[in-house]
């Protein structure tokens, strides 16, 4: 079933366990997220990256939103980093249930003002938004941030641009990066405590594939309540195409689509068991 996203998070949050947002490009990866969620009885966020959305257009959410209509479990269709209101204002008028306002690119007063107004366009769908405070380092769809232009959140911003904003969730920049983690990963858990305690609404991690397991639990005790994933399970798909068509072979299309669904579903899983959302379909 379609949850409001806003919803999805609040129960995280009071409950106090991680809702898993997953990367996804066609369908078989919105099967592979409803299948695995329905196997766990978890509430998931699928989510469309703008690259994904540029060549899918606004057919690819109406796929995910029917995957998730028809699903038993909570669902929510999400619109991942995008710096674009044009796209945004697409997003929203095919029906998507939230978006991410991300103004990580520009000034503070810049991103507020970025932010604010997408949060008022999405009031008009009953939409939710989420916002980004920092900058992530890292590679994600093409898009690179280098590490010398990464930004730290600073909590004492964080409750400002929260009440300001009118944001449903922010995402948080605390040592998280996007993609591959290039040395051990280190999270400022002291930083994120400190926006935990200044910041009423949910936190968001980005960059979760390669973090250890360790540090997932504890940054859902501070306060994060949805995680993004998007490398593990996109590796997983396309590594098992490649072996598929290793060797010259020419299999049939429906078993390469079954493949690669089911190839998705266990990094999936993995996370979800993770982030403590097994069993919380809080509508079954």
């Amino acid at each position: 079933m379609l949850v409001p996203y806003n919803q999805i998070l609040r129960q995280a949050r009071q409950h106090q366990y991680a809702v898993g947002a997953f990367n996804i490009y066609n369908l078989e990866g919105a099967l592979a997220v409803i299948q695995a969620a329905e196997e766990l009885g978890s509430p998931v966020i699928i989510q469309l990256l703008p690259a994904a959305l540029a060549l899918g257009g606004a057919p690819l959410i109406q796929l995910c939103l029917a995957a998730g209509k028809n699903a038993p479990v909570p669902v929510a269709v999400h619109l991942d980093h995008c710096p674009s209101q044009k796209e945004i204002l697409v997003a929203l008028a095919a029906g998507i249930s939230s978006v991410m306002a991300d103004g990580s690119r520009l000034d503070y007063a810049g991103n507020l003002a970025f932010t604010k107004e997408i949060v008022q366009a999405a009031d008009r769908y009953t939409a939710g938004v989420e916002g980004e405070l920092g900058r992530l380092s890292g590679s994600e769809d093409g898009l690179t941030v280098e590490a010398a232009n990464a930004k730290m959140t600073r909590p004492e911003q964080a409750a400002d641009f929260a009440e300001q904003t009118g944001i449903s969730a922010l995402a948080v920049c605390v040592g998280n990066v996007h993609g591959t983690y290039a040395t051990e990963p280190r999270l400022d858990f002291d930083r994120l405590r400190a926006i935990g305690a200044r910041v009423a609404i949910p936190l968001v991690l980005h960059g979760t594939s390669g973090l250890p397991d360790e540090m997932i639990v504890q940054a859902i005790a501070h306060g994060v309540c949805k995680f993004n994933v998007n490398t593990e399970v996109r590796t997983a798909y396309t590594r098992t195409l490649s072996r598929l068509f290793r060797d010259g072979k020419t299999p049939e299309l429906v078993d390469v689509m079954q493949g690669g669904l089911e190839a998705m579903k266990h990094p999936i899983k993995e996370k979800i068991r993770l982030f403590g959302s097994t069993n919380k379909s809080f509508y079954q």
